[in-house]
């Protein structure tokens, strides 16, 4: 491949190869025949974190917080918390947490550890992660979003339950990590017998020393964190990088894997994109592709994995190589440091991540593509290559790390769940790096004006107590208890469990959009996307049964639906929990157009009631263009919206999207004067009429 210019060889040990004087150097022995015979006693011996076993299981017992520096491969996440197992951490009654930034490290991880410890998950081994709880009376090891961790520390403040936290690739710096670095500290204090392990990356690893060592003498014997590294992966990895910049990288993407799958060795590929959509796409462009190899060649096999596929179509990606065949995996930065692809030997690198960030003004994520580089999920078995598509220039001008999501998010969830914790003052949170005062000050006014909080910042009882505990964002929360009032319940609850789950709608890549929109005409209702998707819901329970076969023929999202419907269910338990009857809007109504179309005016009410905030009205010059009321920001309503070229006076949207111009999405039709009616602490409706 003349176009690769190669780059640095990253470093490793029990190197295997001719020389390093290109890309196709490699002596690559086959994965069956090297490892696979070897017990689950040697490979965990093998792994660099066994080296350090003592050394580790000594500053545990030294020391109250303990940062483990280590690379990819190095073991850390599966093998630590069976260490301290074994040394008895877990007894007592006591359990072992291991949080993770995302739903499936936790679950994957889970598997693997469970399957090592000759147990079922569940047992001795579980997970926890939002909907879905895997845990016993009996599990000592406990791996978890750290999410769900920092929502048990609102029923357990000290968090008695555990012995020992580990907070796992921390370097991440994902939003609940940071937060829940400051809560684990301050538990500290008042449990000066908690243990508190950090996994992170090598820049990082000073930081979290200096926030977590309250040693304040010069004397280092005084020290109350110490930092140890363990050593990286078991093979080098050759980085290679185009001499020019590529146009369009999905194309160049699935060019490289059939060069890699017809010019090299064994081993599987990982190849990076940037979101769902991307996957789909790539995924079924491969399969396409994959049809004209000849006969006698390698079979392909493209798999996706991203956080919106079930825990068992994850599951795919960690099941052996069938033979004869080399595994595609085409992921999410999901795969760059949360879970290990045993048998991956090439990475293939475009560079773009989406990062969510927050727009004070819209109350809103945006997903904003920056570049990053990955190659550290390469050379776990032999030695690897990672091909960046794009130059070494290009990456010499990265920045070293990214910025935390703390200083580009939403706030409001956090700051309601700190309240209910008890710290009241979260202006004075021991924040790793505090969060801007401009996205403190929106987030506390939001939360006030959904009268979560008092004028003087306290958490309103029962509501803001109320809002805090539903695991869904603190909007979404309020219109779940308003439909008491509005008697919608039945209808709310599914609007909230489809707004939960990500592109219920699937656009394949060789169907014609006239044919796709048509398809999803017939779910359509002119009161906008979010009454839609009732209908969504209810034909696939209904109609459809359930049916994959039904989604497919639709242009539906099975795996989205199938969600959908369990996240329902735990809301319902909510729900039951607050004295919220299941009730229809259209119970209290005839049923006739005008009593369909008051039950409407219901629903759209109660959204109304928790959205007021992100209300936009359209402007009068006829343009289609929508101008928020509160701040004045211009935005368009997203061409898949049913409101799309609908012309409505005024809007609620639940978030903005940016591609070539701002669009709303997740639409309900309101009428204006409904504003001042409901939340007459934030608007006030003036008559232009004289």
């Amino acid at each position: 491949m003349s176009f690769w210019k190669p780059g640095t060889v990253a470093p490793g040990n029990n190197v295997d190869r001719d020389a390093e004087n290109g890309a196709e150097d490699f002596v690559l022995a086959p994965v069956d025949k090297q490892y696979r015979h070897l017990t689950i006693k040697q490979q965990r011996e093998r792994l660099p974190v066994f080296k350090v076993r003592k050394e580790l299981l000594y500053l545990v017992e030294t020391y109250q917080t303990v940062i483990v520096v280590g690379q990819t491969g190095s073991g850390k996440t599966t093998q630590i918390p069976q260490y301290l197992n074994e040394s008895g951490w877990a007894g007592n009654g006591k359990q072992i947490a291991c949080t993770q930034p995302r739903r499936i490290a936790a679950t994957s991880v889970a598997q693997r550890v469970a399957e090592e410890m000759n147990c079922s998950l569940g047992a001795d081994v579980g997970y926890l992660i939002r909907f879905d709880d895997q845990t016993s009376d009996k599990t000592r090891i406990k791996y978890m979003t750290d999410g769900m961790l920092f929502r048990e520390a609102m029923i357990d403040p000290l968090l008695a339950n555990y012995s020992i936290i580990m907070i796992d690739e921390a370097h991440e710096r994902s939003l609940y990590t940071d937060i829940l670095i400051g809560i684990v500290k301050k538990i500290q204090k008042k449990r000066p017998n908690l243990k508190i392990i950090i996994s992170s990356a090598t820049m990082d690893a000073e930081q979290f020393y200096r926030f977590f060592n309250t040693n304040s003498t010069n004397d280092p014997s005084k020290d109350t964190a110490k930092i140890i590294s363990l050593e990286g992966r078991m093979f080098p990895i050759d980085i290679l990088y185009l001499n020019e910049p590529v146009i369009d990288y999905v194309e160049k993407c699935i060019q490289t894997v059939f060069d890699i799958h017809v010019k090299e060795r064994t081993g599987d590929i990982l190849v990076f994109m940037t979101g769902r959509e991307e996957i789909d796409n790539v995924v079924a462009e491969i399969y396409e592709r994959g049809k004209t190899l000849p006969e006698n060649s390698l079979a392909i096999m493209p798999l996706p994995l991203y956080a919106g596929l079930t825990v068992e179509e994850q599951m795919q990606v960690f099941e052996p190589t069938p033979k004869y065949t080399r595994k595609v995996i085409v992921s999410t930065n999901i795969a760059e440091a949360s879970v290990t692809l045993e048998n991956v030997v090439y990475i293939i690198d475009p560079g773009f991540v989406k990062v969510g960030y927050y727009d004070h003004k819209l109350e809103y994520y945006g997903p904003n593509d920056i570049i990053i580089s990955r190659a550290g999920r390469a050379g776990r078995i032999k030695p690897g290559k990672a091909f960046r598509l794009y130059t070494e220039e290009t990456y010499n001008s990265l920045r070293d790390t990214s910025i935390p999501e703390i200083q580009r998010s939403n706030l409001a969830p956090i700051i309601l769940q700190l309240k209910a914790l008890g710290i009241d003052n979260v202006l004075r949170f021991d924040f790793i790096t505090p969060p801007p005062a401009e996205l403190m000050i929106r987030a506390l006014e939001l939360l006030y004006s959904l009268k979560a909080l008092d004028k003087v910042g306290r958490l309103t009882i029962p509501l803001g107590m109320q809002l805090a505990e539903f695991p869904v964002d603190p909007m979404l929360a309020k219109i779940l208890l308003a439909s008491k009032d509005f008697k919608c319940s039945h209808e709310i609850v599914t609007i909230a469990a489809m707004m939960s789950v990500q592109n219920v709608f699937i656009t394949p890549p060789n169907i014609p959009k006239d044919i796709i929109q048509e398809a999803r005409r017939k779910f359509w209702v002119e009161e906008g996307d979010t009454l839609s998707l009732i209908n969504v819901y209810n034909a696939f329970i209904n109609k459809g049964n359930k049916s994959g076969k039904w989604c497919h023929d639709r242009f539906l999202n099975f795996k989205a639906l199938s969600r959908a419907m369990a996240i329902r269910l735990q809301l319902i338990k909510y729900l039951k929990r607050f004295d919220i009857p299941l009730v229809s809007a259209t119970s209290k109504y005839p049923n006739t157009a005008e009593g369909r179309l008051a039950a409407s005016a219901d629903v759209r009410k109660c959204i109304a009631s928790g959205y007021f905030s992100q209300a936009a009205i359209a402007e009068p010059d006829g343009s289609g263009r929508f101008r928020t009321i509160r701040d004045g920001v211009l935005l368009s309503i997203h061409p898949n919206s049913v409101l799309f070229n609908r012309k409505p006076k005024c809007v609620v949207f639940k978030e903005v999207v940016e591609t070539t111009q701002a669009y709303m999405r997740d639409l309900t039709l309101i009428e204006p004067d409904w504003l001042a009616e409901l939340a007459p602490h934030f608007y006030e409706y003036k008559s232009t009429v004289k």
